[in-house]
């Protein structure tokens, strides 16, 4: 077993290390609770709109989807870039790190739902004579 000898000094400077750590440790049960109600809220709106699912929405066509599909993608990334913020700790982050993440990020998920929109109407238009939609 290895044992160390400490000073006087170095073990009062462990200490009010230990005290400055145990202060550093902020609770964040406020920030929780606001990022919670928020997600909560857009989850309603999201849940209210596919029940609902307006005519005026969901008939139409922009883009190549209805803009109940646009609505639901933009509330999904505005969750997710929420999530990612909050639970990743991504505001005490350096500028260009949370940029790059959050650049990044956008750019896969925006050239997926592309992907899976042509695939979407690509299969819609080969099946359509074969399934009843």
């Amino acid at each position: 077993m290895i044992s160390f000898k400490l000073s006087f000094q170095e073990k009062l400077e462990f200490k009010n290390s230990i005290k400055k750590m145990a202060h550093a440790h902020e609770s964040h049960t406020k920030k929780i609770w606001n990022v919670f109600w928020i997600l909560s809220a857009i989850t309603i709106v999201e849940v209210a709109l596919g029940i609902i699912k307006p005519d005026v929405l969901h008939l139409t066509s922009i883009l190549g989807t209805s803009p109940l599909n646009w609505i639901f993608i933009i509330l999904t990334l505005a969750k997710a870039y929420g999530i990612t913020w909050a639970f990743m700790h991504m505001d005490s982050e350096k500028k260009w790190f949370r940029r790059a993440v959050v650049w990044t990020t956008v750019f896969l998920v925006c050239y997926f739902v592309t992907l899976f929109l042509i695939e979407g109407g690509y299969l819609h238009s080969t099946l359509a004579p074969l399934v009843k939609w």
